[in-house]
């Protein structure tokens, strides 16, 4: 106990010591007063490693942007599109009475808006967020919602002074931060601008489709009619109402086998399958079949679009697209089979594999693991009068001022005519 008084009485006196210099610079307004209190002064220190003075020169910083921005003026009526566009906004409060706060501003908006406007608009949510924490909560979540950007650098114009406003200005306060779906260069860019972000421990990159459901891809197969004909069952997958064997008409049979003796599951046979035959070079119909009148140029296999008088220059390693019947294949083993896309286990395994522990997490799961709680203020839909119904006078404007005095009713526009 003797420590614990101890170190109590220190920090009192490090907060003293701050406010005797910040009224020796200057004397504090009642507002001031009223801002600068213990528990802020406390949260400046620990940004600044209990230095006293480093710590009251950022707080007088503080002070003096606040004055220049306003904020003690600030009120909703000025923000009253992105308010009902829902631009940026506080969806909620987490396990821990933390408010959770969701930024969706879109690409365009600083083309339209100064630079200046988004910084009060930021400030004043940040306020929103403030007065509605409890007793003992300090800290807020934000989860800037970079899908409506695609370009990173327009995307990086507002995370930057965003993570560079709450760390000089509300220190202590950020207790994590999260970036969703961002722009596909947005990683290289934050790669090499973090390591000078005060906040970039505390910024988090996530993609929204790792949290979606693992969806059916038979469903697809069976819907496009061209991704159903090209997907090839195996005879043993299949139905039993399935028919294996040949198929013949007047001209040709086509068979279907279970074996591995070709490239394909179907093969052409060359056989006259006609009632009556004339002999082995003349048929009813005509001259015997042969691959060329059997077949069109489409399904012929290359031996014959070449001319009659060259079949012999084919090579003889060459396996025709379909088998022809006076050649026959000796049944391969399944196992000597190549497949080109099959995956080879590697003697050489990557050079990260001989430093991994076991149970190692990497970077990305522990940041999936840290949005899970947060997901469902990010998916829960935008609704204008909860959210005005969090700010207290006067930066609710008057229509916080009002809102407690009527009842309102949502009417449709049917109702209205």
């Amino acid at each position: 106990m003797g420590k614990k008084e101890q170190n109590v009485s220190k920090e009192k006196e490090r907060v003293e010591a701050v406010l005797n210099l910040l009224r020796k610079q200057e004397p504090l307004t009642v507002k001031q007063e009223k801002f600068c209190n213990y528990a802020c002064i406390e949260r400046f220190l620990k940004a600044k490693g209990d230095n006293v003075k480093k710590a009251a020169k950022q707080l007088r910083n503080c002070l003096s942007w606040r004055n220049s921005l306003a904020i003690d003026h600030l009120i909703a009526d000025e923000f009253s599109a992105e308010v009902a566009q829902g631009a940026a906004y506080v969806s909620g409060h987490d396990d821990e009475s933390r408010p959770v706060l969701i930024f969706r501003i879109k690409q365009d908006y600083q083309k339209f808006h100064s630079q200046k406007l988004f910084t009060r608009l930021l400030v004043f949510t940040l306020e929103v967020a403030i007065q509605t924490m409890v007793k003992g909560v300090e800290q807020f979540v934000i989860l800037f919602d970079a899908s409506l950007f695609r370009s990173a650098s327009t995307f990086m114009n507002i995370l930057l002074p965003t993570l560079k406003i709450i760390s000089d200005y509300y220190p202590g306060r950020l207790h994590k931060a999260f970036v969703i779906d961002p722009p596909p260069l947005f990683s290289y860019l934050w790669k090499g601008v973090k390591a000078f972000v005060e906040l970039a421990p505390l910024t988090m990159v996530v993609s929204s489709l790792d949290f979606e459901e693992s969806l059916d891809f038979n469903y697809f197969t069976s819907y496009d009619p061209k991704s159903a004909s090209h997907t090839f069952n195996s005879p043993s997958s299949m139905s039993s109402t399935a028919k294996i064997g040949s198929c013949s008409s007047s001209r040709f049979a086509f068979t279907v086998s279970n074996s591995f003796d070709s490239l394909k599951p179907w093969s052409l046979t060359l056989i006259d399958t006609s009632s009556s035959k004339l002999g082995p070079t003349t048929t009813l119909l005509g001259p015997a079949i042969s691959p060329l009148n059997a077949r069109s140029y489409s399904f012929a296999s290359p031996v014959t679009r070449t001319p009659r008088g060259n079949i012999g220059a084919v090579k003889k390693g060459f396996f025709p697209s379909t088998t022809l019947p006076t050649k026959k294949q000796d049944l391969l083993d399944p196992s000597f089979i190549n497949h080109p896309r099959a995956m080879r286990p590697s003697f050489f395994q990557s050079p990260a594999m001989f430093f991994k522990k076991e149970g190692h997490v990497s970077k990305t799961e522990k940041s999936q693991e840290s949005f899970v709680p947060f997901l469902k203020f990010y998916r829960r839909p935008y609704d204008e009068m909860t959210y005005r119904s969090k700010m207290r006078p006067p930066l609710g404007g008057l229509i916080s001022i009002v809102s407690p005095h009527i009842q309102r009713h949502h009417i449709s526009v049917s109702q209205r005519f």
